[in-house]
């Protein structure tokens, strides 16, 4: 598990496994948001696996798939819902962390600098730079 801190509430990852909710508790998340289909994983590590493994843990979990190449407005709400309703910080995770990246900065604008949005995820290698142009308009509504 490879947590990659984007702001101090709001985290991604790629992939994880039931085993390492522990250390997600352990780290002070409270809310666990699968943003990965399940066509794309194993059985052990589809999103009913985690929810049960998050939900023992005492944490929120919340399932918003993002297919990659394919992200609709739905996600990008549902994401900056799951973020609004935590009683703390969260843990977003996809297969590399790309996509919970993509739906954190399409959901933060106009909350936060264009330049911000884009600059922070690719200190690790997230490149949202094609995203640009869609943060700036999400921003004027």
């Amino acid at each position: 598990m490879d947590i990659r801190p984007l702001t101090d509430s709001y985290a991604v990852s790629p992939q994880i496994a039931p085993e390492d909710v522990a250390a997600i508790a352990e780290a002070g998340y409270a809310t666990v948001v699968c943003n990965r289909p399940d066509g794309e994983i194993p059985p052990e590590l589809r999103a009913e696996e985690i929810r049960k493994a998050v939900e023992a843990a005492g944490l929120r979990f919340v399932l918003n798939p993002v297919i990659g190449g394919a992200i609709t407005m739905e996600n990008v709400q549902a994401q900056g819902a799951a973020m609004q309703d935590s009683d703390g910080p969260v843990l977003a995770y996809c297969a590399s962390g790309n996509r919970s990246s993509i739906v954190w900065a399409l959901s933060q604008a106009g909350k936060r600098p264009t330049d911000e949005l884009v600059a922070v995820p690719a200190r690790y290698g997230y490149a949202l730079e094609p995203f640009r142009v869609t943060i700036d308009q999400l921003a004027q509504h």
